[in-house]
């Protein structure tokens, strides 16, 4: 495939917020929303991620791959975030690796690798009160589990199976964060239902610069 067609190739996100985009941008054929109109300042925020890069690892000797350079985690449930790449341990065999900085120099040539951004959605949430709209959402103890973030839960959200990393914890006003993925066919339910939860709370769409924004202060293996 060329250059020139490449860049002829035209992504669409599973993800579609009913919000008035501020400032967009086009890249890798993704059109990005970096801020809608009246995000607000305070929280909370719901953010697409979808055109960030996602593979998923399988091998019988997961333990020994890098991806990008950083070691899988040893345990299911554990994960290791560093310089912006996000890696969940799933079982015995399966990893996922999560590009959250959105820089990658290519998938690796090995079999265990294969490329499941398009088949997936990916959303952020984060902010205040986040943890009391999972509970909205959820059966799973997303803020009982005494765990340090970031980890990684397999489960239900919104009645959908997600891959779901509680990314952050604050306890004071129940805030923190998550991030998840799941099959790109629910990406309108999963948004309705996350935004019905939320507006109690004030939660409402943002661009991706406020995720950006957020990253740094996740905690890092």
């Amino acid at each position: 495939m060329t250059t020139e067609t490449k860049s002829a190739i035209r992504r669409v996100s599973p993800v579609c917020f009913a919000a008035a985009p501020g400032e967009s941008e086009d890249r890798d054929g993704w059109q990005v929303v970096t801020r809608y109109e009246n995000e607000g300042e305070e929280g909370p925020w719901l953010v697409d991620l979808s055109h960030r890069p996602r593979w998923d690892v399988q091998d019988g000797h997961v333990d020994a791959l890098r991806p990008g350079g950083v070691s899988v985690p040893q345990e299911a449930g554990q994960c290791r975030l560093q310089d912006g790449l996000l890696i969940n341990r799933m079982n015995r065999t399966q990893a996922a690796v999560w590009h959250l900085a959105g820089a990658t120099d290519g998938m690796p040539a090995e079999a265990a690798y294969t490329d499941v951004g398009e088949a997936t959605l990916m959303l952020a949430l984060f902010g205040p009160q986040t943890l009391r709209i999972c509970e909205k959402l959820s059966a799973l103890d997303l803020a009982g589990l005494q765990r340090r973030p970031p980890f990684l839960v397999q489960g239900p959200l919104a009645h959908v199976p997600c891959q779901i990393v509680v990314a952050q914890r604050n306890s004071g006003d129940f805030g923190g964060g998550i991030l998840w993925t799941c099959s790109r066919g629910y990406g309108r339910s999963m948004v309705h239902a996350v935004l019905d939860a939320g507006r109690e709370f004030g939660l409402r769409p943002a661009g991706e610069q406020r995720f950006t924004d957020w990253l740094p202060s996740l905690s890092s293996d």
